[in-house]
């Protein structure tokens, strides 16, 4: 028997039906006690992983006391969502949104996250422990640094000047991060010093910007994305995979800042790409010198207390764009490549389902297989040609959730009218 005919029958065998929200509680359960959950997407355009996602956070945040929810979303703009969901500003929900505006803007301003957020915060209303929305992404450079520089002056700190020329040091290169790169990589000219000066600063002095509103965690964070957005705007310019690991690298310092901030029970949920969340050792992201979040914390806080969940689907349509920052598309997204994961979900039934890896499964599900992931770009008529990752499933993930059609996101704000 072939692995191909080996996987069918065990995905035949162990797959459970995905029919109701409900049958998410065989995940619940397998992730036990888990400190960190990991929750992918195999695209950023498509409605039923949000949606599905939020059912699982759901129900994570009500029966196992989970604390927060962080997104690869920009920390500033994510941070005004949770003051919304915390009461800590007065606002609408669509408010609670609009700094979601550069692009891609559909990825955070759509309908299917108004709709969670809104959970959130009708749940933090009769919660004694209020959940969290936190941005842990590391693009966010100049918006970080303004941030900073307004809570300082609210605060009327002695910082602020510190804060004032790092960010005057940045001001030359038009908001233009390639700008920065090329200046900082190539002619010597970078921020190290004054970024690095200024989150040594905000860090000495914590305590004094400790309240109710999360100011310390706040300015603790955006000083992290500046040190880091200009590392990885320098290393971006030089073309190896320092840029990518920068990021993730990042994401994670952010999140283990977060989960300190909460305490020593604290627990988190994350919302990124599956090419974020699931072990890059398995795949042939290893080849290339790539790591991601989801080695990363497995190697930090140990396998046990991270579980990674997959999401992948058959057919249907994504929002995407054809070039970056351009206007977007409903694009249709072709039936899965013969051979492929999501080729063998489909043959074992056109059905929704559920399959948790376990000691006993693994090795059936440990054959390297193509695996679709679709960017903010996408050109699904050459989708062949590069969208399918190579993936030691049981090895990548803990569980996956496979949809068979799905539809695509629903934006709620964009730089660009919907084609």
């Amino acid at each position: 028997m072939s692995d191909y005919q080996t996987m069918v029958q065990a995905i035949e065998e162990q797959a459970i039906r995905f029919d109701h929200y409900d049958d998410l509680d065989a995940i619940v359960e397998a992730i036990g006690e888990a400190k960190y959950v990991l929750l992918g997407e195999a695209s950023h355009g498509t409605s039923e992983f949000y949606t599905v996602r939020a059912e699982l956070s759901k129900k994570l945040i009500e029966k196992k006391d989970f604390s927060f929810v962080a997104v690869e979303g920009d920390w500033p703009s994510s941070f005004t969502v949770n003051r919304y969901v915390k009461g800590y500003d007065r606002m609408s929900p669509l408010d609670a949104l609009k700094d979601f505006d550069r692009w891609p803007t559909w990825m955070w301003a759509n309908e299917e996250i108004l709709s969670f957020i809104q959970w959130i915060q009708k749940y933090n209303q009769s919660s004694k422990k209020k959940a969290g929305f936190y941005g842990i992404d590391v693009y966010s450079l100049w918006e970080s640094m303004e941030e900073v520089i307004h809570q300082l002056e609210k605060k009327g700190s002695k910082d602020i000047e510190t804060a004032k020329k790092a960010f005057s040091c940045f001001e030359a290169h038009d908001r233009r991060p390639e700008n920065y790169g090329i200046h900082a990589a190539f002619y010597g000219e970078d921020c190290v010093d004054e970024v690095m000066r200024l989150l040594i600063k905000i860090r000495q002095n914590r305590l004094t910007y400790q309240d109710e509103h999360e100011t310390a965690l706040n300015l603790e964070i955006n000083g992290l994305v500046t040190v880091n957005a200009e590392r990885y705007y320098r290393a971006m310019v030089q073309g190896r995979p320092d840029d990518w690991n920068i990021r993730d690298h990042h994401m994670v310092s952010a999140l283990e800042q977060i989960v300190s901030y909460y305490g020593d029970d604290a627990k988190a949920i994350v919302w990124e790409h599956n090419t974020h969340i699931g072990d890059a050792r398995a795949t042939d992201m290893v080849d290339e010198g790539l790591v991601n979040v989801g080695q990363i914390l497995r190697e930090r806080a140990g396998h046990k207390n991270v579980f990674s969940l997959g999401f992948g689907t058959h057919r249907g349509t994504v929002i995407a764009a054809r070039k970056w920052g351009e206007a977007i598309e409903k694009m249709p997204v072709p039936s899965a490549e013969k051979g492929s994961w999501e080729d063998l979900m489909h043959q074992t039934g056109a059905f929704n389902k559920i399959l948790l890896f376990n000691q006993k499964n693994r090795a059936l599900f440990s054959q390297p297989i193509g695996h679709r992931a679709i960017g903010v770009v996408y050109h699904p008529e050459y989708e062949y040609l590069g969208n399918y990752v190579p993936s030691k499933m049981s090895d990548r993930y803990d569980a996956f959730i496979y949809i068979d059609e799905t539809k695509a996101l629903n934006p709620l704000i964009t730089e660009r009218a919907l084609s």
